[in-house]
C-alpha cells in the first residue's frame, strides 16, 4: 500500500472483506489504511467484484457468504441493497466478525434487533455507517455543544436533499421491497440520526408527512418531520428528493447560541459553521465562521473510530441502538400514513 493511504495508527493489522462493489463499496476500500489489508471482495456482478479486486490484489466472488464469512477476514464491510443488509452482516457476525454497515442499517427495526440480538451473543462489534457525524463541521458543533457555550437546547432545523439523476425512478430505491422506504429512509436516517446525536435524548413524540411530488415510483420522494423528546426539545426536518440544487443545512438553537452548518463540500458548497453567540445586550450576535474546504474525511474517521470500538472491546452496541431509534423513528411516520410495505417486507 501506498504512502496516500496512510494507516490507522492502531498497530494491529486487520483483514477485511467487502460485500457490495458499488460506488460505496469502492469508497469504503478507498480509505482502508496501510495495515487494513483487503481479503476479498464480492458482488452478484463478477466483473464489478473483479475490477475492485484487482485494484487492491484481493480475490473477488459472485458469492457473498464466501466473502461474510472468509477464514481470513476480521472485520466485514456490508453496502448492499437494504434488503440485503442485515442478512449479509448477520452470516458475518454468527461466523465471528466485525461489521461496518451501511445505513440505514435495515429496512426496520424489526430486522435490525435481530442483527442486536446475534452481536451481542457473538461479542462482535457491529456499526452502522452513519458518517455524518464525522464530518468536521459536526465534529465541531458537537464540541461546541457538549462544552455547554449553547446553554439549553432548545431546537434543530434540518434540511436535507438532491435532485436525483435521469432514471432515479426506475432504480432499486424506488422498489419498496428492497428499500424499505423512499427519501425518508435515505436522507432522512441521517438528520434524525444527527438530530438525536446533539439532544442526546430519545425523541418521544413523532409526526411527519410524506409526498411523492415529482418521481414515478410509489415511494416518497420528500419528507417532513417534527420530533420531539420528553423534555420538549424540537427537530423540525425536511428531506428531498425534489432539491434540484443539492443542499444541506442542520441550525442548533440554545439559550445562549446558535450553530448553522451548511455544506458538505463537493455538489453540496464548502462545508462551513457559523457559531451566533448572544450578546448580554442582545442584539446582533458575536459570529464566528468555520470553513472546511479540504476532502472529505469522514469515512476515514468513522473508520478510524470503528477500529479503536474493536480494540476496546466496547460493549452494548451503541451504534445499533442508536441506529434502531432513528429506524422506529421512521417505521412511525410510516405507519401514520399507513404504508404497507414496511410490515410485509420479509425478515432475513
Amino acid at each position: 500500500y501506498s504512502a496516500e493511504r496512510p494507516g490507522t495508527g492502531l498497530g494491529n493489522p486487520m483483514n477485511f472483506a467487502i460485500v457490495g462493489c458499488g460506488f460505496i463499496g469502492e469508497k469504503r476500500a478507498s480509505i482502508l489504511g496501510a495495515d487494513c489489508k483487503l481479503v476479498i471482495v464480492a458482488d452478484l456482478d463478477i466483473k464489478r467484484a473483479r475490477a475492485l479486486a484487482d485494484r487492491y490484489h484481493a480475490r473477488a466472488t459472485n458469492d457473498w457468504t464466501e466473502a461474510a464469512t472468509h477464514p481470513e477476514v476480521d472485520i466485514v464491510i456490508v453496502a448492499t441493497s437494504h434488503d440485503q443488509l442485515v442478512k449479509v452482516a448477520l452470516a458475518a457476525v454468527e461466523a465471528g466478525k466485525h461489521v461496518l454497515l451501511e445505513k440505514p442499517g435495515a429496512r426496520n427495526p424489526d430486522e435490525l434487533a435481530v442483527l442486536q440480538q446475534a452481536a451481542i451473543t457473538q461479542g462482535v462489534q457491529v456499526n452502522v455507517g452513519f458518517n455524518h457525524r464525522f464530518h468536521p463541521a459536526m465534529i465541531k458543533a458537537k464540541e461546541i455543544v457538549d462544552s455547554g457555550a449553547l446553554g439549553p437546547l432548545y431546537f434543530i432545523r434540518g434540511r436535507y436533499g438532491h435532485g436525483g439523476r435521469l432514471g432515479y425512478d426506475k432504480e432499486w430505491r424506488a422498489d419498496p421491497k428492497i428499500s424499505g422506504g423512499g427519501e425518508l429512509l435515505d436522507q432522512g436516517a441521517h438528520l434524525i440520526d444527527l438530530a438525536h446525536w446533539f439532544f442526546d435524548k430519545p425523541f418521544t413524540r413523532v409526526t411527519g408527512e410524506i409526498a411523492t411530488y415529482y418521481w414515478d415510483m410509489p415511494v416518497e420522494d420528500n419528507a417532513f418531520l417534527t420530533l420531539a423528546t420528553d423534555s420538549n426539545q424540537i427537530a423540525q426536518l425536511h428531506v428531498s428528493w425534489t432539491e434540484w440544487k443539492n443542499m444541506f443545512s442542520l441550525e442548533i438553537t440554545g439559550r445562549d447560541a446558535k450553530l448553522h452548518i451548511e455544506g458538505l463540500g463537493g455538489s453540496y458548497g464548502t462545508e462551513r459553521l457559523a457559531f451566533y453567540q448572544m450578546k448580554p445586550e442582545m442584539g446582533p450576535p458575536d459570529t464566528l465562521i468555520y470553513e472546511y474546504p479540504g476532502p472529505d474525511l469522514s469515512w476515514k474517521l468513522e473508520l478510524t473510530q470503528f477500529l479503536q470500538n474493536i480494540q476496546a472491546s466496547s460493549d452494548g452496541q451503541p451504534s445499533l441502538a442508536s441506529t434502531h431509534h432513528v429506524l422506529s423513528v421512521i417505521e412511525q411516520v410510516y405507519q401514520a400514513h399507513q404504508v404497507q410495505w414496511l410490515g410485509s417486507a420479509e425478515s432475513p
